[in-house]
């Protein structure tokens, strides 16, 4: 059976950071020993993966070009996204919300400079812990840009290009994650026309902004900017919002509650193009069912429709790799590209671009590096996006139940029939479980609520080990908690009807 990932960005500050490391200082190797690995990247995947390889006693080393460990994930995307998403909603909560609970509060005002910097604060904390736990696991790092000259060698490139040092190795794992795709025709600045790395550093707050996608990232950063006060319009060429994999019932129920929070949405609408005028931006959409064109004006711009693979210079050519037509780098169950020496995990290779998703691979991967076993179930790795209320989900939904003539049942238990939710005055959104007709397995669980991402893994552990929407439902949940919706989900599922909700 899998053995989940057990790291945490929040263990980093738990084990302490001692200040060397908060500076995001590094172990710089003078060696010329041959090393059993060498992790190209220190995000979610490639940290915990050169962890986990020299816990397993390989000796270890990772290049790194970014100024601190982290990757994406921890400098420029989940984490800081997810402090700015907390504060802006203790925000709105103060200035919108407190008085319906009986909390007064005068003079409410928003100091950006100070959220931001709490924001920086979390972000130090994290990537200097990764250096803390690099040194106490004797993993031996390098700054700069990793390059493979040959199936036993990287080379560590300075920011010129210029060649460093040579790093012999048995193995190399590719964890380069990956970077903003950019939209034809709109050169970002990251002032005013910015993609997510901008957006989470915006120096004051927009009175109009357009967010191009309405996926994950542009859902979570237009909820951030329109909870400090501007007015978002989120532009989508598909006809629902949350991107790839959710659930249609839930996209749709999602999108009512972010506009009954005031975003607004354009969807089966594209954009054709973005010019300056007088200190403004003007969009130009079009719909992609009428052609009807129409302009957008505003004072930031975010381009947010999705990622792709970070392979640049990676000197794949040098030892016959190639990608595949997404730009991805292709590998068997045993993560291993084409050459059986060199590995891959994360955003460069296939699946969803997700950190614990990498993070698995990369726990995975040096565990078969080792000769253990390699296991990966991708089923049951969860999605979530951090908006309020937050939405999760994990497995099959119904559209891709009926695509593949899966018969099933449906069980659904509606957050205002919740207890704590009702005490919480937070009764937006749903659970809603996916289980197969015949033998009762859980197939899919798709949630929306204020603690979906927390809830979301409790299904996923469920799958993980093949349980029924009954052995959920026999459960023994405390009360009040949010976590009784999903069992009631689940006993919906399994017998028909919920207790609390008819």
């Amino acid at each position: 059976m899998l053995r989940r990932a057990t790291s945490s960005a929040s263990l980093l500050v738990q084990q302490g950071v001692s200040n060397a490391s908060r500076k995001g200082a590094r172990c710089y190797a003078s060696s010329t020993d041959e090393f059993d690995l060498v992790v190209i990247g220190s995000g979610p995947g490639g940290y915990v993966a050169a962890i986990k390889a020299s816990q397993l006693g390989l000796k270890t080393a990772c290049v790194e070009r970014m100024e601190t460990f982290g990757g994406t994930c921890l400098n420029v995307g989940c984490i800081p996204s997810k402090a700015l998403l907390n504060n802006s909603y203790f925000y709105h909560m103060a200035k919108d919300d407190f008085k319906t609970r009986g909390i007064e509060c005068d003079n409410v005002k928003l100091n950006l400079e100070v959220m931001m910097g709490q924001k920086a604060d979390a972000v130090k904390g994290l990537t200097g812990g990764i250096a803390m736990l690099f040194k106490s696991n004797k993993i031996t790092s390098f700054k700069g840009h990793g390059q493979i000259t040959s199936p036993q060698e990287v080379t560590v490139l300075g920011p010129d290009g210029s060649k460093g040092q040579s790093i012999k190795t048995k193995n190399i794992l590719i964890a380069t994650g990956s970077e903003v795709t950019p939209f034809p025709g709109i050169e970002v600045d990251e002032e005013t026309i910015v993609s997510s790395t901008g957006a989470l550093s915006l120096k004051q707050v927009p009175e109009k902004m357009v967010v191009i996608g309405a996926g994950v990232i542009g859902l979570e950063l237009g909820s951030v900017w329109k909870r400090l006060g501007s007015e978002v319009t989120a532009v989508e060429f598909l006809p629902h919002i949350g991107g790839m994999g959710i659930d249609m019932e839930i996209a749709k129920a999602f999108q009512k509650i972010l506009q009954k929070q005031g975003l607004k949405f354009k969807l089966q609408t594209k954009v054709l193009g973005a010019t300056r005028q007088n200190g403004k931006i003007q969009v130009t959409v079009e719909g992609a069912k009428d052609s009807k064109q129409d302009t957008l004006e505003c004072d930031v711009l975010l381009v947010s429709v999705g990622r792709r693979p970070y392979t640049a210079n990676l000197g794949l050519e040098n030892v016959g790799i190639q990608l595949d037509k997404r730009g991805r780098i292709p590998v068997n169950k045993r993560f291993q590209t084409s050459v059986a020496n060199i590995h891959a995990i994360g955003d460069c290779i296939d699946g969803p671009m997700l950190a614990h998703k990498a993070e698995d691979e990369g726990i995975i991967c040096v565990e078969g590096i080792a000769g253990g076993a390699v296991h990966i179930d991708y089923n049951c790795v969860p999605s979530v996006i951090y908006t309020h209320p937050e939405v999760a989900w994990v497995g099959k939904n119904e559209e891709q139940l009926k695509e593949a003539g899966v018969q099933y049942k449906v069980g659904k238990f509606p957050m205002a029939a919740n207890s704590r939710a009702k005490t919480n005055n937070d009764t937006d959104g749903l659970v809603k479980i996916l289980a197969d007709k015949e033998t009762d397995r859980i197939l899919g669980a798709h949630l929306i609520g204020s603690t979906a991402g927390e809830l979301v893994n409790e299904a996923a552990l469920a799958m993980e080990y093949g349980a029924s929407a009954e052995d959920v439902a026999r459960v023994c949940h405390a009360h009040p908690t949010n976590s009784e919706a999903l069992r009631e989900a689940n006993l919906a599922a399994y017998f028909g009807k919920a207790i609390n909700f008819s």
